[in-house]
């Protein structure tokens, strides 16, 4: 017996409570439902399928892959639907929101399946059918219709690619799609793309605006704004250039009002939300000034009704001087400030002006200093010009009659005492002891001290005591690590949009990562120079662990941010290898000023030079970690300033490892061929790895032959295409003058990390 309709929505219902309760269970429920909801079916199922699909590709918790295999199978049915004649706007509408989860499943199944032209051919139809409904059907559906738009534009344009390697965990785009598809050619897709995008657009410029469809689009473009770089100016500028309040000028209803309203919040919300994802952006400007003439706009705009209410027009107490004045009313006067106590007075009662116990016995030290300010600034923005005048008036009519009765106190004893023995006349002569009682009472001779007067004079803080060696060293090491905490909360330049000033760049003149390691370096290297300890041995100021026993507490604070600054470096050496060379050449540049300002004939001991014990600290951190294809040596060996025999010692320990010894041989033949200073012990470097090491002997001899080629002439001529077998000799290089190496000379500096690896190329 057939089920009623009530009786298979019961069924549908806990079916959908179980696939909500196990996810697992989404694709038998799915399989299951497809019969019964499809487009030969009852308005009531039809309408519960494509709320069931729509929410089913919605759902966060169903894996996609399981949602692109269910994809392809919902098509067909998602396609009847929509074509079916007996339409039902709930029904077209939820179809068309599962077509938007749906078409990048879609999308990426096309890319790994050039030849499935029956699922493109489906998803293509209903594309065209949405399209043809954009613009012709109710309003609801228009919305759903600029939502799968949307998705279109934000699939079928260029994206970003996090990682080439795994292409199942990158967004869907067009960047994903190989030139030569068949099916989705990137040339054809992506015109169509920047086409549907203008359309959408264009709902900002029709008359008048319909705040529904505004409001619909303003919240996708959102979307495209974050994810799509490439289309996010033409999107702003379009929003830049709509008016949501072009249509005040003209008589509102309230439902205008309210729909105008909203298109101005929709449009502030977006172009705040873009604020403040990218403060310092190009629109940054624009965008501010925007918001502004908006506020004043609104503000203009804003009906006379709607505002507070104004003053009456006639006094409320009714003594108007043009009506009959009523006897026994007199105006509120302003309340007489307190006298104030007798006895001696305090500045706070000197300054109280109210009566109010509650006020009176507030402690208003208890409320911390930006909470008084936060307080006071507006109130005395807000109050009265005559009242505030009457408050300083009644203060300096209490200041004025304290000094008047304070002069009227203080007068001089004797003077008064005298006065009165001449206005007595006694009838009897004092005896002794009655005249030694009186000079009793008598003042001393020395006047009273008067009073301090309450004017107050200028106040200066006094000065701080000085801080001890151990408590300079703690504040330096607490601004050090406060200073360091920001680099991972300040834009990495590498990702920011750079640009090219050229000549006229300045050290840290943005607020950015690379403007702080700027003035870091720079604390190392210049903060202290010349400040080192002067009683330290030359033997602990070359102690390449940088273990002193007692330094200077300046020596100390230079030392504490170039061993932060090392293991920042050391964390992560791969990305922040630039500031490890912009460190050393500070270094190098710092060495060589205070060499210089020491002078030959100087009589103290030479200055302390921290490049080569700070170069050789970050080489060997770094030697341990890399790897037999890593390009990072290569870089920094060309771009520190200075070299010598402890360096290329170094990279030739590489060698002890099979799997690097092209690493060390490609890095000392492009030392041979681009850094002349070092030619000569990087040749000898490498003709000591072609004598002593025999994992080498292949790979360095194929670079030496480059270099060197005299030292296999004596070969025999039938062995030429062998190389000798050479007997192992403890090879010792000249020692390299530090003279001749200087700062990198042009040919190296002009090549850069260019040159880096086609050095790399011509040595392999």
């Amino acid at each position: 017996m057939a089920l009623s309709v009530s009786d298979q929505l019961k069924r549908l219902d806990t079916a959908r409570h179980l696939v909500l309760a196990d996810s697992a269970l989404y694709p038998q429920i799915v399989q299951g439902i497809l019969p019964i909801v499809g487009a030969n079916a009852r308005l009531e199922l039809r309408r519960w399928g494509a709320d069931f699909l729509a929410e089913t590709f919605a759902s966060p918790v169903l894996a996609l892959q399981e949602k692109e295999r269910l994809g392809k199978e919902v098509l067909q049915t998602l396609r009847e639907l929509l074509e079916h004649p007996g339409q039902d706007d709930n029904v077209v509408k939820s179809v068309i929101q599962a077509a938007a989860s749906i078409y990048a499943l879609v999308f990426r199944h096309i890319i790994s399946s050039p030849h499935d032209s029956a699922t493109w051919d489906r998803m293509a139809a209903i594309k065209s059918n949405v399209f043809r409904r954009w613009d012709a059907a109710s309003g609801g559906i228009r919305i759903c219709c600029i939502k799968f738009v949307q998705r279109v534009v934000e699939v079928q344009t260029p994206g970003v690619i996090a990682d080439p390697r795994r292409s199942e965990q990158n967004e869907v785009s067009l960047a994903l799609v190989p030139r030569d598809h068949p099916l989705i050619p990137p040339s054809r897709l992506e015109p169509e793309a920047l086409g549907l995008l203008d359309r959408l657009l264009n709902v900002f410029h029709e008359e008048p605006s319909d705040a529904i469809l505004v409001n619909a689009t303003l919240n996708c473009l959102g979307t495209l704004i974050r994810t799509r770089p490439n289309a996010a100016n033409r999107i702003i500028n379009t929003v830049l250039n709509f008016n949501p309040l072009k249509q005040t000028n003209s008589p509102m209803s309230p439902r205008m009002k309210v729909q105008i309203k909203s298109m101005e919040r929709t449009t502030r919300t977006v172009l705040l939300n873009v604020l403040r994802k990218n403060e310092n952006g190009p629109f940054a400007g624009r965008i501010r000034q925007y918001l502004d003439r908006l506020a004043q706009a609104r503000f203009d705009s804003s009906d006379v009704t709607s505002r507070k209410r104004a003053l009456p027009s006639e006094p409320a107490d009714g003594l108007d001087s043009a009506k009959r004045i009523r006897l026994g009313a007199e105006l509120p006067g302003r309340p007489e400030p307190p006298s104030l106590p007798s006895g001696p007075v305090s500045h706070a009662q000197l300054f109280t002006l109210t009566g109010d116990r509650g006020l009176t016995s507030f402690d208003v030290t208890q409320l911390p200093i930006d909470l008084v300010v936060r307080i006071t600034l507006p109130v005395l923005h807000r109050i009265e010009q005559s009242s505030l005048d009457a408050a300083i008036n009644a203060v300096r009519s209490r200041y004025n009659a304290l000094k008047i009765s304070k002069a009227t106190q203080i007068q001089d004893p004797a003077q008064a005492l005298g006065d009165d023995e001449e206005d007595y006349e006694p009838d009897f002569e004092p005896t002794e002891e009655q005249v030694l009682n009186k000079a009793d009472d008598l003042p001393p001779e020395d006047p009273l001290p008067l009073p301090p007067d309450l004017a107050l004079g200028p106040f200066k803080l006094p000065q701080p005591p000085p801080l001890t060696a151990k408590e300079t060293e703690q504040m330096g090491k607490g601004t050090i690590s406060r200073v360091f905490s920001m680099m991972n909360v300040l834009e990495d330049p590498s990702t920011a949009k750079r640009q090219k000033p050229g000549l006229n760049r300045l050290a840290g003149s943005n607020y950015d990562r690379e403007a702080w390691m700027t003035v870091i370096t720079r604390l190392a290297t210049r903060a202290t120079a010349g400040l080192e300890n002067e009683d330290a041995t030359e033997d602990e100021e070359r102690d390449s662990k940088g273990a002193v026993a007692e330094k200077s507490p300046n020596t100390n604070l230079s030392d504490g941010i170039r061993e932060t600054l090392w293991k920042f470096i050391i964390e992560d050496f791969r990305s922040r290898i630039s500031i490890a060379i912009s460190w050393l050449n500070e270094e190098w540049f710092n060495d060589r000023i205070q060499s210089q300002n020491h002078g030959p004939k100087a009589r103290k001991r030479p200055p302390r030079q921290h490049y080569e014990k700070w170069m050789l600290k970050v080489l060997d951190s770094i030697l341990p970690f890399l790897d037999a294809k890593d390009k990072v040596l290569i870089r920094f060996l060309s771009e520190i300033p200075a070299l010598d025999e402890k360096v290329v010692d170094r990279v030739k320990g590489l060698a002890r490892d099979p799997e690097r010894v092209t690493l060390a041989a490609n890095a000392l033949y492009y030392l041979a061929a681009f850094r002349p200073p070092v030619r000569e012990i990087s040749i000898d470097g490498l003709e000591d790895l072609w004598r002593n090491y025999e994992d080498a002997r292949v790979a360095a001899g194929k670079l030496l032959r480059k270099v060197r080629p005299q030292l296999f002439r004596e070969t025999n001529a039938d062995n030429s295409s062998q190389l000798p077998t050479p007997a192992p000799v403890n090879f010792k290089s000249p020692p390299p003058s530090d003279s001749k190496e200087g700062l990198p000379s042009a040919s190296v500096q002009g090549e850069g990390v260019s040159a880096t690896s086609n050095a790399v190329a011509a040595a392999g």
